[in-house]
């Protein structure tokens, strides 16, 4: 863990990674409500499988970190059951490919639980999954499904983009009362560092951010994806004098359509880079939000820049499936060529 500074406001913030502010989050969290409880394969002695929930099993205790079984229809059960008692339980599916045996308890239970008991029970639960490709993982490791959650009813889905947002979004989701998916971009666990505070803060889980204004397109992305964007946007201003808006969903549902109309209409023309496949992926639906919301403003097809309908491929083609600037830049030229 990065040694503490303090910034000109007086602040006192920490250099960190993305996954060290996770670690930091979780830590937070449950350092001032005894009811977070931390759950999943190799979380405690281990502190996990890419140390997120390091330093936790010390601190806190194999009552509140507990080691489970490989089950992870077992994992989220227990944790349905745990938020049913008064407890907050975060549990860690190792990697999102991994979700699926726990799917059935996720979309038939803990997304319907308030709606079939009208409203007399929720399910306070954060669903920590890293997701994602890039980091020649084997198959199942680079899962990016993102879409099976965000259609389902009864549940929210987050994914940050940086350090600072991943704390205060894993805050904000602990303190919801209902279910969170909580998708970690992996590819960037470690790939930089900023100023997180080290006091508890939370992150609005129904607000986008801006992470680059401009006037001739709009681009929307999440997660690994955010970078990539940034780097071809900044890119075609200096080589084309396109001027991209970069809008980092942070939230997949609910999506933020204010932002995401607004920048719509001062800019005519839209872009989506999601690392997911193409065909019934996120992109589709942020699309059709626009043309709803904002098609009289529309002044060229909108451009989906994804990865392919195909499983995610092994290392030597990994790079090639996920979007990278040059092809996101090749996709926002278009469209502006339009």
């Amino acid at each position: 863990m990065s040694s503490t500074a303090s910034t000109q406001s007086g602040q006192t913030v920490q250099r960190l990674a993305l996954v060290e502010a996770i670690q930091d989050g979780l830590y937070t969290e449950m350092a001032q409500d005894d009811s977070v409880v931390v759950l999943g394969e190799d979380v405690g002695k281990n502190g996990g499988v890419f140390r997120a929930t390091d330093q936790l099993y010390e601190e806190f205790g194999e009552d509140r970190v507990i080691d489970t079984p490989l089950a992870e229809a077992g994992i989220i059960g227990a944790s349905i059951g745990l938020a049913q008692t008064g407890m907050k339980p975060v549990p860690e599916m190792q990697f999102m490919g991994f979700m699926y045996p726990a799917f059935d308890q996720i979309v038939s239970h803990a997304a319907r639980l308030r709606s079939r008991s009208q409203g007399q029970y929720s399910v306070p639960m954060v669903i920590r999954a890293p997701y994602g490709g890039g980091i020649r993982a084997p198959e199942h490791h680079s899962e990016s499904k993102e879409a099976f959650f965000v259609h389902e009813p009864g549940l929210k889905v987050v994914s940050p983009s940086t350090p600072y947002d991943a704390k205060g979004l894993l805050a904000a989701s602990i303190h919801d009362p209902d279910p969170v998916i909580f998708l970690e971009p992996k590819l960037i666990y470690r790939a930089f560092r900023e100023d997180v505070p080290t006091k508890p803060y939370a992150v609005s889980l129904s607000e986008a951010a801006v992470r680059r204004e401009g006037n001739d397109i709009s681009v929307y992305t999440w997660g690994a994806m955010t970078r990539p964007a940034l780097i071809a946007a900044e890119n075609l201003s200096q080589s084309h004098g396109i001027d991209a808006e970069v809008i980092d969903l942070r939230t997949l549902s609910p999506l933020d359509i204010e932002t995401i109309t607004d920048s719509f209409k001062k800019t005519g023309r839209a872009a989506i880079v999601h690392e997911a496949p193409k065909t019934g992926g996120l992109g589709a639906e942020i699309a059709t939000t626009i043309q709803e919301e904002a098609l009289v403003h529309q002044e060229a097809p909108i451009k989906r820049i994804a990865g392919f309908d195909a499983p995610m491929p092994l290392h030597s083609l990994e790079d090639y499936y996920l979007p990278q600037a040059v092809r996101i830049q090749d996709g926002i030229r278009e469209t502006v060529d339009f």
